[in-house]
């Protein structure tokens, strides 16, 4: 009897990796390089909602420019 591997899919370039994988959730170091440099090129962002209020005020009022939104 055969064991099933659990596989899931590169986040870059959707190749088939084993959770057994050393590169696990990259099938690569290629991969995981591409994923490291959108971090820190701004690709990626994690965004949250703004909850101090005197930060609110001041982006309404104008004091502080909002972020542009690249979408």
């Amino acid at each position: 009897m055969s064991e099933k591997t659990t596989t899931l899919p590169c986040p870059i370039c959707k190749k088939p990796v084993a959770l057994t994988d050393e590169n696990v959730p990259f099938c690569s170091d290629r991969c995981r390089t591409i994923d490291l440099g959108k971090w820190a090129s701004g690709e990626y962002r994690i965004s949250s909602p703004i909850l101090d209020p005197d930060v609110l005020e001041d982006l309404e009022s104008g004091r502080i420019p909002r972020a542009e939104d690249d979408d």
